[in-house]
């Protein structure tokens, strides 16, 4: 029945209970925890595996009927709760379907999780960069004929991984067929579709990757649905991937202590998506497009919709999107991402009569675009695409070939034609700029000082504050 979230409810039965606690975890319904009172309330359903409430790892109760329900609700042979994050979904089945020294497809602006998983398993990756969007001003997908190039040339690629939607909401227009063409050659094609765990909700989303043929399909469903950070899914529709050898692998990965809290959360977002209508998603565009219309009132503000109705893009010409992003944050309004040119906003999946503050937000960020307007000195104009513009590459060493190798620290300002030795993320996204054992070349130097001269976070291993970068000796 769709009403049923049989994970929560039997965590609501066990708490009326009032159990006496003599196991993990230590503070004991939050009775000894120094946390705000708000957190403590949430304390005494953080429990363990107990009498009626399942085991995450060998499920047989609760857990086992919750993804049962969830496989259901998204079309899946079978469904798996994730409380690592997309990044233990995406690990596990590059796990599953690859093996050290296999080929493997990989769409260029994936998240740095696909980029760790392929370097554990020691495969060696094919880069295909993406088509770059001159009116979003971001990458989007890869094409069907490189595609296509990549497969005749490489006949012996074991796997294809692709990204669908991107960070920022856009969508490949020919996935199904890309799909078609791996499968009819026996790869089969996972995709990492954590922005899109609201797909299957309504018609009005773009169709989901699992629906179009994917094999596996992990999502973060905390990003998009009502789920606590770090719960997301895996999905499996397949002749191709191996459930047991998946499930093995994310037994594998995952704490051995999963948080019942984010369980529960999954469960509930589950039952949110299976329960939501066609009305509810006339009523959430009604809210958005009159908010949009207001916005575009707002000089000099640009407001760029995205194939996922949920993000929404916001510019402000001649400023970046980090001096956009502080300028909000001043007013109170938080952006999910800020690149060189404009902030990201993801809206909230509303039911009908679910009420969200636009007309309030659209006053704060007239204001915030006034504020920044009365600031001293414009941002530079950006021109360099954030993709490379040769559609294909291959790195000039593998990951095994690299962990031998000598590596030296030196100005990037020298590095172009040298080979990097470490990661290098812009984040948000979280795609990488460089990655081991890929050539740097002009576009991804001229990327690095675009986006250090306006401010942007990087992670991975680099001394950037001392102008260095670290490359193959």
């Amino acid at each position: 029945m769709k009403t049923e979230r049989p994970l929560v409810e039997s965590l609501v039965k066990f708490v009326d209970k009032q159990p006496k606690s003599f196991h993990v975890p230590g503070h004991k319904h939050g009775a000894f925890s120094g946390l705000p009172r708000e957190i403590q309330s949430a304390l005494s359903f953080d429990l363990t595996e107990l009498a009626g409430l399942d085991d995450f790892h060998h499920p047989e109760e609760v857990i086992l009927q919750s993804e049962r329900l969830l496989a259901e609700t998204y079309g899946a042979d079978r469904s798996f709760f994730l409380v690592n994050g997309s990044t233990v979904g995406n690990l596990a089945m590059i796990y599953a379907t690859c093996k050290r020294n296999d080929k493997v497809i990989v769409q260029r602006n994936a998240h740095k999780s696909v980029f760790h998983g392929l370097q554990l398993v020691g495969a060696k990756p094919i880069y295909v960069a993406p088509e770059w969007d001159e009116e979003t001003l971001t990458a989007t997908s890869v094409t069907l004929s490189t595609l296509e190039e990549i497969l005749n040339i490489h006949t012996d690629v074991k796997a294809v991984i692709l990204t669908y939607p991107t960070y920022y909401g856009a969508v490949a227009k020919e996935l199904k067929k890309q799909i078609e063409l791996c499968h009819q050659l026996n790869i089969p094609v996972l995709v990492d579709e954590a922005h899109g765990a609201h797909f299957s909700a309504s018609k009005v989303f773009p169709i989901s990757a699992l629906d179009l043929g994917a094999d596996v399909v992990v999502q973060s469903a905390h990003k998009t649905l009502p789920a606590m950070t770090m719960a997301s899914f895996l999905h499996i529709k397949s002749k191709l991937v191996d459930s047991e050898r998946i499930n093995r692998y994310l037994r594998m990965l995952q704490s051995s202590s999963p948080s019942y809290l984010l369980l529960a959360s999954l469960d509930d977002a589950r039952h949110y998506l299976q329960t939501y209508l066609e009305s509810d998603a006339a009523y959430l565009l009604d809210k958005k497009n009159q908010w949009i219309d207001a916005l575009r009132s707002l000089h000099p503000l640009q407001v760029f919709e995205m194939d996922d109705p949920l993000k929404v893009l916001l510019r402000v010409p001649g400023y970046s999107g980090f001096q956009l992003k502080e300028a909000l944050e001043e007013q109170g309004v938080y952006p999910e991402l800020a690149d060189v040119h404009q902030v990201l906003f993801i809206l909230p999946l509303l039911k009908h009569g679910q009420v969200f503050p636009f007309a309030e937000t659209r006053i704060l960020i007239k204001e915030a675009i006034e504020n920044l307007k009365r600031e001293d000195g414009r941002a530079l104009e950006f021109t360099t695409p954030m993709t490379e513009l040769s559609n294909i590459s291959i790195p000039e060493y593998s990951f095994d070939e690299l962990e031998d190798m000598e590596t030296e620290w030196i100005p990037y300002v020298r590095a172009i034609g040298r080979i990097s030795a470490k990661m290098l993320i812009p984040y948000p996204p979280g795609i990488p700029l460089m990655i081991p054992g890929e050539k740097i070349t002009v576009s991804k130097l001229s990327q690095l000082e675009e986006l250090l001269a306006v401010g942007a976070s990087f992670q991975g291993d680099h001394k950037l504050e001392e102008k260095l970068i670290c490359v193959v000796k």
